[in-house]
């Protein structure tokens, strides 16, 4: 077989009609081929889009007969030399992946260890984060028992292979049980049952552990050792494997005929087959953790300027009503996020996957709002927008005129009078995100107000769609008010309790008197910054516990924020 020179110029830029994405924190570039084949690049498979053209190595039967090994294993694997590009062949290793189907456990295996086999793209997620460290990666972050960085060499992920042809999932040994939570799981890419898939890594040369000790190149017990030390070193990055074998590690003899070896006189090697590799739950934990303490980090520098950051393909830069956002598409529904900042590391964490089916908590009968735990155990609230609705008041009532003379405000509309006033010296609470999600039903004649989209239409996406759709629904994602986002960042943990001025009176924690002053304070606080609430009530002033007392300000009275924007208005 044809194999790689050692220096080849590495060519980065994403072929013509490549479709970026990202799934479970992979970037991957999408190639879509005749027949309904498709090829994830990985950015290590990216330098060789051209090598990794189906009919390279697959669909071409004859070339493929004539260039493939198959290798032992329970899987389907191969060793295939794909067709010459750029004056060169290159060495991969596919195999079908088994997500879906049952996995035959030894009785002695632990209980922690993985039961089912991982999606391609859980796959090439573990791996990624295994070659980074796992937990013993990152400045400052100690792994393992040990407390030593880990690093575990495996061969490159360089593609996830898709056959546009089907088959019924009986025949590919696929269990209904087992891809339901799978394709549950997968909300960035959909997972389809009828459809097999290959990942693809780049060969690495030397030979298993195994025909090293049969080759009398390492004894028995030098075998187990090694295997125990990869199994050890894994546990130290916060991984496990189901199917530890010998043939899963890789060592490449020296000239002298044994397994080369570091300065500190261990045999080097590389790990393979990762459809069984799971996180630990420790890890789970850490990284949960990690993930948190950085977004609260970056909420609170989200309005910093990002000068000279290049940002991911697919996401852009905005400024919608004065309001600067991190704007992208979600492929996966259709639709599009925008996420208030300027900072592009918070824009995952609002994904419709991270939140949208996750337990929920209905906070209002009337306004439809939700409270829930994100699957990065972010606290938010989301509420389903009601732009492009009259609102349901009277009309024969001076106050339920005004209402509908004045119309619901869009998420958009929202989101700025939010910032305004808290740049005005006002508390409100913090806006996250905007969803736009997939075509809406449209909705009675009697019901439609149409003069959003028409003061918006001005208003357009980075990719010149209008930003305010009547096909479309649109949630908003706020943050739970739970303290100030600095103070979270200084002291995760120390949390405030939310309750409202109306519900803090109804459980004792007001007098009658005290909430009336506590209204007229908040309505006079308003109009003296400009605005007014045309459906004031005490559901929309916020007060917060701490330790069961009420914050209050420097001059004594409780502390009011603001939690509902959507008949608010500037006063003319």
């Amino acid at each position: 077989m044809t194999t790689l020179p050692d220096r080849i110029p590495p060519q980065q830029d994403p072929p013509p009609g490549a479709e970026p994405l990202s799934v479970m924190g992979v970037d991957y570039w999408r190639l879509a081929y005749p027949g309904g084949d498709e090829v994830y690049l990985t950015r290590d498979g990216l330098p060789f889009f051209a090598h990794l053209d189906p009919a390279g190595f697959w669909t071409d039967k004859a070339w493929f007969r004539a260039h493939s090994r198959k290798l032992s294993g329970t899987s389907t694997l191969f060793r295939i030399a794909t067709r010459p590009a750029r004056g060169f062949s290159k060495d991969i290793v596919l195999k079908w992946n088994r997500m879906g189907q049952e996995v035959v456990r030894e009785e002695d295996l632990l209980e922690e260890l993985p039961g089912e086999f991982n999606s391609p793209y859980e796959e090439f997620s573990l791996v990624y984060d295994l070659r980074s460290g796992g937990c013993s990666g990152g400045a400052g972050v100690d792994g393992g028992e040990s407390g030593r960085r880990v690093r575990v060499a495996t061969h490159k992920p360089l593609a996830i292979y898709v056959p546009g042809k089907t088959a019924s999932p009986e025949r590919i040994g696929r269990k209904d049980r087992l891809m339901e939570p799978k394709i549950a799981a997968h909300k960035e890419v959909t997972l389809d049952v009828f459809r097999n898939y290959a990942v693809i890594y780049e060969w690495i040369k030397g030979i298993d552990a195994a025909e090293a000790w049969r080759e009398g190149l390492v004894s028995e017990e030098e075998m187990r050792a090694l295997v125990a030390r990869a199994e050890g070193d894994l546990r130290a990055a916060g991984f496990l494997v189901g199917d530890s074998k010998p043939q899963h590690v890789i060592v490449r003899p020296d000239q002298a005929g044994r397994p080369a070896r570091a300065r500190d006189g261990r045999a080097l090697y590389a790990l393979v087959d990762f459809e069984l590799l799971a996180r630990t739950s420790e890890y789970e934990e850490r990284r949960r953790r990690r993930r948190r303490s950085t977004y609260l980090l970056k909420q609170k520098q989200r309005f910093e300027p990002l000068p000279g950051r290049k940002l991911p393909e697919h996401l852009s830069a905005t400024r919608v009503l004065g309001v600067d956002y991190i704007y992208g598409p979600v492929s996966t529904t259709g639709g599009a996020l925008w996420v208030v900042g300027n900072e592009p590391e918070l824009f995952d964490y609002f994904l419709p996957e991270n939140w949208e089916g996750t337990p929920r908590k209905r906070l209002s009968q009337t306004h439809g709002m939700y409270y829930t735990v994100t699957r990065d155990h972010i606290h938010v609230v989301w509420s389903l927008s009601h732009v492009g609705q009259k609102p349901d008041a009277d009309p024969f009532h001076r106050h339920g005129r005004r209402m509908l003379d004045y119309g619901y405000n869009s998420p958009f509309e929202k989101f700025a009078l939010a910032l305004e006033l808290r740049d005005k010296g006002i508390p409100a609470i913090y806006p996250r995100a905007v969803y736009m999600a997939g075509e809406a039903a449209p909705l009675p004649e009697e019901m439609r107000d149409g003069r959003r989209y028409r003061s918006h239409a001005p208003l357009l996406t980075p990719d010149g769609r209008p930003a305010l759709r009547p096909d479309r629904d649109y949630f908003m994602i706020w943050g739970y008010w739970n303290g100030p986002d600095e103070r979270l960042a200084a002291l995760d943990g120390d949390y405030y309790e939310g309750i409202s001025a109306l519900q803090a009176h109804r459980c004792g924690v007001l007098s009658l008197e005290q909430y009336n002053e506590v209204m007229n304070r908040h309505r006079q606080r308003l109009a003296a910054a400009g605005f007014e609430d045309l459906s004031l009530s005490g559901k929309h002033a916020l007060l917060s516990l701490r330790m069961g007392e009420l914050v209050r300000t420097a001059d004594g009275r409780p502390e009011v924020v603001v939690c509902n924007f959507e008949l608010l208005r500037r006063r003319s």
